[in-house]
């Protein structure tokens, strides 16, 4: 297979065609990436709403460490640069806080005034 175009613009058809396999291996990852990230977020919907009926606080940093220390060595593992994975979870947890919060204000709202 050859790797260069032909000189004029045009691209060996070898080539293209396995450019397009490898762009469809990397569209169908993206897209069960993004169902596994629907998944996960469903679950942590579901703790933020636990942890907001309990009055627990919608972080846990302790829990968040495990984590990070947990995902850095599987990207280790994996071969994946280990500060990447650890940037990526620390979005995702910000974004999950971020959620509990807001579920915890929304439960607050509904709770009734304290009388005196």
């Amino acid at each position: 297979m050859t790797t260069s175009s032909t000189g004029n613009g045009d691209v060996d058809p070898a080539v293209r065609k396995e450019l397009a396999r490898l762009r469809d291996s990397i569209d169908n990852i993206d897209a069960a990436v993004v169902h596994m990230l629907a998944e996960r977020f469903k679950a942590t919907q579901q703790v933020g709403h636990l942890k907001a009926a309990h009055q627990l606080p919608p972080a846990d940093p302790a829990r968040e460490a495990r984590q990070i220390a947990r995902l850095r060595g599987l990207a280790e593992d994996a071969k994946l640069d280990p500060a990447f994975a650890e940037k990526f979870l620390n979005f995702i947890i910000a974004e999950v806080i971020r959620h509990h919060e807001r579920i915890a204000e929304d439960s607050a709202g509904d709770q009734p005034a304290a009388t005196n």
